[in-house]
């Protein structure tokens, strides 16, 4: 069975918090906490909402709590000691989806990812998620990784089952069928691109075979990863590639970047092997940077505090010096 604490998992678990990060960090109270109409104010602690770490707090304290959730965040995505921040990160990506008035798709999947990656963080050893394990060490741990990577099994199916509704709950309606569901997405005025990328793409949305391409190329993607499973590995670097470049589209032309970062971390765990271990490799150029700005001159002899240092000519006298290849004899004192 892989062992499933390798830094791949762990870079999941970053763009998931950072996903939520953002929407706390750059997102006002007011913004967040308001009025919605026929429900009522947020957050709404009622059923169990009330779990919400938003309902726990005192009301006037709302801006405390979010800066709170910034912080556990900011340990999450760092990586320091998984086992410690699980819970913690599941529990405020709770608080979000059921306690924030302006909610997407990414906080849902990030709430149900979280869960269950924290089966695989409850037992994970290491101080942070970017180390190595040492050899052996998963040996003494069986069940936990059974858990571990049962976790990150179920991660995979849930991810595999999100594509395949995301492709096929589009295929019944017209627009989707025919090509011309992106024009309206395109022109759209809650989700249209943005004003310095409409030279770029308005040619394209007033293109019959751009727009075409623009929405059954998003249906191409997501049933593919549907079955990545299924597939080898080589064609799960591909599709993941394809997936990256579709979300950060997404995030660019929608402005969805909380989503983007929860289905990029989701595709880490679908289309890594399981137990594989990223290998960063820096480049020679910046090796020989770094080694230059740590560079340390060399510590000077350590002698014994008693002991009188020979000076000057007792120096030359005491210290021998090797022999020249041209010159036989003991060298003369320099100077």
């Amino acid at each position: 069975m892989p062992v499933p604490w390798t830094n791949v998992y762990g870079l999941a678990r970053t763009l998931l918090a950072l996903g939520t990060l953002g929407t706390l960090a750059f997102s006002g109270t007011g913004t967040l906490f308001r009025p919605v109409a026929t429900q009522g104010d947020y957050p709404i602690c009622a059923g169990p909402m009330r779990a919400s770490v938003f309902c726990l707090a005192p009301g006037d304290s709302l801006t405390a709590t979010r800066w709170l959730g910034v912080l556990v965040l900011l340990a999450v995505a760092s990586g320091w000691r998984p086992r410690w921040t699980a819970l913690p990160h599941a529990w405020v990506s709770f608080s979000v989806f059921s306690g924030i008035a302006i909610a997407d798709g990414g906080d849902q999947v990030t709430v149900v990812l979280s869960s269950l990656l924290a089966l695989t963080a409850l037992g994970d050893p290491r101080r942070w998620h970017w180390q190595q394990l040492p050899e052996g060490a998963a040996q003494r741990r069986r069940r936990a990784v059974l858990v571990g990577a049962t976790g990150l099994v179920l991660v995979r199916i849930q991810m595999s089952f999100l594509y395949f509704q995301a492709c096929v709950a589009k295929l019944p309606h017209a627009e989707w069928a025919d090509g011309t569901a992106m024009w309206y997405w395109g022109h759209s005025l809650a989700f249209g691109a943005p004003g310095p990328l409409r030279p770029l793409i308005d040619p394209v949305l007033a293109s019959p075979w751009g727009v075409a391409l623009l929405t059954w190329a998003p249906l191409m993607i997501e049933i593919g990863l549907a079955a990545s499973l299924l597939l080898a590995q080589r064609w799960r670097w591909r599709l993941f590639v394809a997936g990256v470049l579709f979300h950060l589209s997404i995030a660019v032309m929608m402005g969805l970047w909380s989503f983007a970062l929860a289905m990029i971390g989701g595709l880490v765990v679908l289309c890594f092997p399981l137990g594989s271990h990223l290998h960063v490799t820096v480049p020679e150029a910046v090796r020989g940077l770094l080694r230059r700005g740590t560079a340390v001159p060399e510590p000077p002899t350590t002698v014994d505090s008693g002991a009188k240092l020979p000076t000057g000519a007792e120096y030359e006298r005491a210290t021998p010096r090797p022999a020249s290849p041209a010159s036989p004899g003991p060298s003369a004192p320099v100077g």
